[in-house]
């Protein structure tokens, strides 16, 4: 494998790895789930903001040639994807709520095909298709062990389709802007959707106690700052369904997690369901050539 190729996957590996981490804070989290997002997404946007102004000649050179549309629909879909997925984490497992949420992969190839004009090959439709069915296969345990988590599983769904609409929009927003100043835009204008959604609720985004306080900026360093921002980076390299497929190793990885820090049991049903996605991740990837 090309070196630099392996370390720009090494790079996406550990943004997925603190990505992880985002469903068990969040389940530890006393707050509601729009007031999560909104945290996560105003501390990221603030943190790349700082960054991004130390390049005052840049950012004003650049501004007006910004892709604005594509912008506005990104931080759109992001809002969507949060508060839908969060929301999502109040009624359903981690494992089954993560997994669902990374349905997106189907979604993304087809906007590859339909938007981006991006090729999909068989392995990489194959692989998405495995994925899928591991994903399939640990919701519906889900489903028929607890009735209930059905909302939660829709929920997790309409956040894949958000998520695949970022992915999207992202990837042409990547090949004009450099990664600090497109999450910096992306992420307020996502945060500015959240807080008007809670304002709309009126659900107080402010009065939190310190321990929740501690784990929403946990929430937005880790699971945000790192994680999410390591997917955008990847967009100028990869294609946006590249990118979503590997994140679907992700909800393996909060799977693990679930098991030892909230002790949710993995039936023999979720590990096959795992076994199937990192099969078919694999398979996505083993004949992607740059």
């Amino acid at each position: 494998m090309n070196p630099n190729r392996a370390n720009k996957i090494w790079f996406i590996g550990l943004g997925i790895l603190a990505m992880s981490f985002a469903s068990i804070l969040i389940k530890l989290c006393d707050a509601p789930a729009l007031v999560i997002a909104a945290y996560r997404l105003a501390i990221a946007a603030a943190f790349y903001t700082l960054w991004v102004m130390a390049d005052k000649h840049k950012n004003r050179r650049q501004l007006a040639n910004l892709p604005w549309k594509a912008l506005l629909m990104a931080g759109l879909f992001l809002a969507l994807h949060f508060a839908a997925w969060i929301a999502s984490l109040a009624s359903t497992s981690v494992a089954s709520s993560v997994v669902l949420v990374q349905l997106s992969p189907v979604f993304v190839a087809f906007g590859s095909l339909f938007i981006l004009q991006e090729k999909v090959t068989r392995f990489q439709w194959l692989g998405i298709l495995l994925a899928v069915l591991g994903a399939i296969t640990i919701g519906a345990h889900d489903f028929y062990r607890q009735q209930s988590s059905l909302a939660g599983n829709i929920l997790a769904v309409v956040g894949a389709m958000g998520s695949a609409g970022y992915f999207v929009a992202g990837r042409i927003c990547r090949k004009k802007m450099d990664t600090a100043q497109y999450v910096a835009v992306v992420y307020a204008i996502a945060a500015a959707a959240t807080i008007f959604c809670l304002a709309l609720l009126q659900q107080p985004l402010f009065g939190y106690p310190s321990p929740t306080l501690l784990l929403l900026l946990a929430i937005a360093i880790g699971p945000q700052i790192i994680g999410h921002t390591s997917l955008n980076w990847a967009l100028k390299y990869f294609s946006a369904t590249q990118v979503a497929v590997i994140v679907l190793i992700e909800p393996v990885g909060a799977s693990l997690l679930a098991l030892f820090l909230l002790h949710e049991p993995l039936s023999l049903e979720k590990i096959a369901g795992a076994l199937l996605i990192l099969f078919g991740v694999g398979l996505a990837w083993i004949k992607v050539r740059e």
